[in-house]
């Protein structure tokens, strides 16, 4: 019986703290730290697709 190669799948968790954390620091400097964090939260999901999109390609 053949034994596929265990791969590990790529995570993109410190990608959406990052972006959460810097949206909310660059909102606070303009004054809207609310926005700033929603501004994040889509950029961090939206690195978070493309890396899952990237992996499934992967194999």
């Amino acid at each position: 019986m053949a034994n596929t190669p265990s791969r590990a799948p790529l995570a993109g968790g410190s990608l959406l703290a990052l972006s959460l954390i810097a949206g909310t620091v660059l909102g606070a400097l303009r004054g809207q730290p609310s926005m700033g964090f929603v501004a994040g939260l889509g950029v961090g999901l939206a690195l978070i697709a493309l890396i899952w999109l990237v992996d499934r390609a992967r194999g």
